[in-house]
């Protein structure tokens, strides 16, 4: 697994990747489609979307004599898994800090804010 979100990490890293992941958000593209706006060749653009597929995070087809890429949503899902396992374990880990530290609780606060008043 951890080679896996490296992939996914590696991939997204590069900016100009990211800006290819957010044009396929919005549906499936042509290679000269995602081209288009990005200041690269075409074969540049080809070497970023074999990035993207390497990481299981773009799939691609043939369609005619052109290429349609689109995202995979299961590399993203294995992504968001990976991260959510992640923050449920911080979150407990400061939820015990809160509990050792006793950190201080909403009526704690309006407590101070009373007082400061007075």
């Amino acid at each position: 697994m951890s080679d896996d979100i490296d992939a996914v990490f590696k991939a997204l890293a590069n900016p100009a990747r990211r800006d290819i992941v957010t044009r396929l958000v919005y549906g499936p593209a042509t290679t000269s489609a995602l081209a288009g706006p990005l200041d690269m060749s075409l074969a540049a653009v080809v070497q970023h979307l074999q990035h993207l597929e390497s990481a299981d995070l773009v799939v691609s087809r043939k369609a005619g004599r052109t290429r349609v890429h689109e995202l995979r949503k299961d590399g993203f899902a294995r992504l968001e898994r990976w991260s959510a396992s992640r923050r449920n374990r911080y979150e407990a880990r400061l939820d015990r800090l809160d509990e050792a530290v006793g950190a201080p609780t909403a009526s704690d606060s309006t407590d101070q804010t009373n007082q400061k008043g007075t």
